[in-house]
C-alpha cells in the first residue's frame, strides 16, 4: 500500500494576522510511502502563491520561505490538481503529523472555494506515535526524531524536508509494529 506524506507551510505572524489577511498554505511538501517495503519516494515541494494574505518577516525567519519563493507558485487550486493527478490523493490513505494540515487545508479550500483533493482517510501521525510508543503525550516532529536518535534532515518548518523527516519516523514505528498500524485507523483519524 502506498501512502501520502504531507506536511504544510502557511502565511504567519508573530501574534495575530495583520487586519484582512488569513492564514493560508504557501507550501505543500509531499512523499509517497510504501507499506511493503518501508521505501519513501524523494520528497516534492509545491510552493503555492498566496492570494489572501502575504509572507510576514516572521514567516520568512520561522520556516525560510520568501515572498519571492511563492510570487511565482501555483495557484491553491492548481496545487491541489497537481496532488491529485501526480499523487492519486482521491484514493490514497495520507498521514500528516497531527491534525493541523488536514485543518488548513479545510479552510483554505473553504476560503478559495476549492474541492477538498484528498480521500476520506486522514491518519494523525502525531497521535498514532503516542499511542504505539505507550508516551501518552504527543510530542513535535523534531522531539520524535531524537526519541529514535534520528537527526532531523534538511531544514525544520519546510514542508518536503518536514514530510521527509515525517515519513522516516512513520517507516520507524511499522518496522517496529508492523505494517498493519496503517491500517487500523478508528483511534488515530482525523
Amino acid at each position: 500500500m502506498l501512502i501520502n506524506i504531507v506536511d504544510v507551510e502557511a502565511t504567519c505572524w508573530e501574534g495575530e494576522p495583520p487586519p484582512g489577511q488569513v492564514n493560508e498554505i504557501i507550501e505543500i511538501g509531499i512523499c509517497v510511502l510504501d507499506t511493503k517495503t518501508g521505501a519513501i519516494t524523494p520528497p516534492q515541494s509545491l510552493m503555492v502563491r498566496p492570494e489572501l494574505s502575504q509572507v510576514s518577516p516572521f514567516c520568512t525567519e520561522l520556516t525560510g520561505i520568501r515572498a519571492d519563493d511563492v510570487s511565482d507558485g501555483l495557484l491553491f487550486s492548481e496545487a491541489c490538481s497537481k496532488l491529485v493527478t501526480e499523487f492519486d490523493v482521491k484514493n490514497r490513505i495520507w498521514l500528516s503529523w497531527g491534525d493541523y494540515d488536514r485543518k488548513q487545508f479545510t479552510r483554505d479550500c473553504e476560503h478559495k472555494q476549492v474541492g477538498y483533493p484528498f480521500g476520506s482517510e486522514h491518519i494523525n501521525g502525531k497521535a498514532l506515535h503516542a499511542q504505539l510508543t505507550g508516551r501518552g503525550k504527543q510530542m513535535g516532529m523534531a522531539r520524535a526524531l531524537e526519541a529514535y536518535g534520528m537527526r532531523l534532515e534538511g531544514r525544520h518548518h519546510r514542508g518536503a524536508d518536514d514530510a521527509h523527516n515525517i515519513a522516516r519516523i512513520v517507516a520507524r514505528l511499522m518496522a517496529d509494529h508492523g505494517p498493519a498500524i496503517l491500517g487500523e485507523r478508528s483511534s488515530v483519524a482525523g
